[in-house]
């Protein structure tokens, strides 16, 4: 069975998925990420010593406003009432990696996944930026979808192969 594109009519012509007539349900995104950074990075930031401040918090903050913008940055996105967003982390020392976890969470017609990722992209580019006067040398990497919940398409689950 072949399988069509939602964002493109019989023409071509680029166009945003009509979700009129969808069912609005309860709807969930978990993504992460990670940034490797240096070891002076991990304790300036462990330790609270970096000269633009607070770089979790500021991250955290910038997160979920990247939440609230995803319709504005991704073509064809739905603007969605967000109705709740955390964005957390766990430092991994011993391999000086900071990952990110964004949880969104809504009642709609359309999925969060979007809205889940732009949060861990932004807030890992926050960290980037806050943390390169110190060492440029960082890495965002694995970047994904843990898991979704609701709509149609029914639940998801990452699984590592």
């Amino acid at each position: 069975m072949e399988k069509c594109f939602s964002h493109f009519d019989k023409k071509g012509n680029a166009v945003m998925v009509d979700v009129s007539g969808k069912q609005v349900t309860y709807r969930t995104a978990i993504a992460t990420g990670y940034i490797s950074v240096g070891p002076e990075i991990m304790e300036a930031v462990t330790s609270g010593n970096v000269r633009k401040g607070d770089v979790l918090g500021v991250a955290r903050v910038a997160g979920i406003m990247g939440v609230k913008q995803t319709s504005s940055l991704i073509p064809m996105c739905h603007p969605l009432p967000i109705q709740k967003c955390s964005v957390d982390y766990e430092l991994d020392q011993e391999k000086n990696r900071i990952h990110v976890y964004c949880t969104v969470k809504t009642e709609g017609k359309t999925g969060v996944e979007m809205e889940a990722l732009t949060g861990v992209q932004v807030t890992l580019l926050t960290i980037y930026d806050m943390c390169k006067a110190i060492d440029k040398h960082m890495v965002m990497s694995e970047i994904h979808l843990i898991e979704k919940t609701g709509g149609k398409s029914g639940d998801f689950r990452f699984d590592e192969k």
